[in-house]
């Protein structure tokens, strides 16, 4: 079995889409459970991840990382999946992530390559920088660029890693270096997903940018800047 982990906080109008892209999977519906951790939301955004969910709870530790922590500690699953409230999933997603694990028992973390939901020459041009840069890391072995909307996990190993760590900032990239100290990290071209911009497009491609790569490199907190505030209250 696959858990899918899903963090959401005030997605009520995102949520249905991405629990339907979910619901819809090539692989058969009881292979795979859907787990929604909400940050407490003050919409509907529950009641809305009932009618699809497996499992609704809100998350007791902090941060978006915090809410993939609790969710991780409550699946059944041998695989667990990460992605985001406000994403659209294709419908072989569960199943290019079933076969590459199956394929290689060495695999412990596997991630892929996003695709803008928003139109425009920047949008497509940010993700594709973005996507060329995670196979430049991980081809020369440099980093690893993994993102949380777009990652799966073996779920005894992600538990022994320790985690994500709660930070404002690059705990998606932080998981990769512990998890490769456990077996491979894979990137996976057909792991796919379709990735709203709508907050760099609310606060700005360029300054989201400088705001994360600070923050980052800071070592993951900050209280200064406005990139960590936008989706958890916790």
């Amino acid at each position: 079995m696959i858990s899918v982990i899903v963090p959401a906080y005030n997605e009520e109008q995102n949520i249905a889409k991405c629990l339907e892209s979910l619901s819809r999977q090539t692989v058969p519906r009881d292979s795979y459970e859907i787990i929604v951790v909400d940050g407490g939301s003050g919409d509907r955004t529950r009641e809305i991840a009932s009618e699809y969910a497996d499992m609704v709870f809100i998350q007791t530790s902090k941060k978006v990382g915090g809410a993939r922590n609790d969710g991780a500690q409550k699946a059944r699953g041998d695989i667990m999946a990460t992605t985001d409230a406000d994403c659209i999933i294709p419908h072989d997603w569960l199943s290019v992530i079933m076969a590459a694990f199956d394929r290689d028992p060495e695999i412990v973390q596997l991630f892929g390559p996003v695709i803008p939901m928003e139109g425009g020459v920047k949008n497509h041009l940010f993700l594709a920088l973005a996507n060329n840069f995670s196979r430049f890391g991980y081809y020369t072995g440099l980093f690893y660029y993994t993102l949380g909307c777009n990652t799966a996990f073996r779920n005894d190993a992600f538990l022994m890693a320790g985690m994500y760590r709660t930070i404002d900032a690059g705990d998606d990239l932080e998981i990769a270096r512990r998890m490769k100290s456990l077996g491979k990290v894979k990137f996976e071209n057909r792991m796919r997903v379709v990735f709203s911009m709508r907050r760099y497009e609310q606060y700005g491609t360029l300054k989201s940018l400088y705001e994360w790569v600070y923050i980052v490199a800071h070592g993951g907190e900050s209280d200064k800047h406005s990139y960590s505030k936008r989706e958890y209250k916790k």
